[in-house]
């Protein structure tokens, strides 16, 4: 079973999360912003991930600690999950759309974290959510995990949808970067022979 358990308690916020790459997609998420919990669903739903997030963050302050510790601590989680990362595909990119939207998001399981985020709102907030935390999210997330990830919306007006797209083209290219390619099963998936 490729499963981890995080627990990150700082000054600012106090965070468990649990994940199971092998999973079926199943989530208990409760951060304290109603959209960015419906967000993490969405990336558990469809990459198939059993995603278990508990955070309690500084809210009364703003949402930065708890946005960026949530990505912090579920990317740590994916990361340990990984192990040396034998036998990964590595590799996946996603076309998500969404109604009007699409966004395409490419990841390298590479153990060189770097982010691309070229998406953008006409709002400050969904629900109760800064949209300018999105961004945020993806970077730690992407740095914790070890990615590289590419996130780019070609098109798109609705801010929600935009969001959603993004959360689930991510969700589609990790569910095949994780799986386990079976004819390189045991094998680490770089010329170095380590990622």
């Amino acid at each position: 079973m490729r499963t981890a358990t995080i627990s990150r308690k700082t000054s600012e916020t106090s965070i468990d999360v649990s994940v199971n790459l092998d999973g079926t997609g199943n989530y208990r998420i409760s951060t304290g912003i109603g959209f960015f919990d419906h967000m993490l669903e969405q990336l558990a739903k469809h990459s198939l991930i059993d995603l278990d997030v508990k955070t309690v963050g500084d809210l009364h302050i703003d949402q930065h600690h708890t946005v960026e510790d949530t990505g912090i601590a579920i990317g740590e989680a994916v990361a340990q999950a990984l192990g040396d990362k034998r036998g990964i595909r590595r590799y996946a990119d996603a076309l998500s759309p969404m109604d009007e939207t699409l966004t395409r998001v490419a990841i390298d399981i590479s153990g060189r974290p770097y982010t691309v985020f070229k998406t953008e709102f006409s709002q400050k907030k969904l629900g109760e959510m800064d949209t300018e935390m999105f961004e945020h999210w993806f970077q730690s997330f992407a740095q914790a995990a070890g990615i590289t990830l590419h996130v780019e919306t070609l098109y798109g007006t609705n801010n929600h949808h935009i969001a959603e797209s993004a959360f689930k083209g991510l969700a589609r290219a990790l569910r095949e970067a994780v799986e386990i390619d079976p004819r390189k099963a045991g094998v680490i998936p770089s010329t170095k022979g380590v990622l």
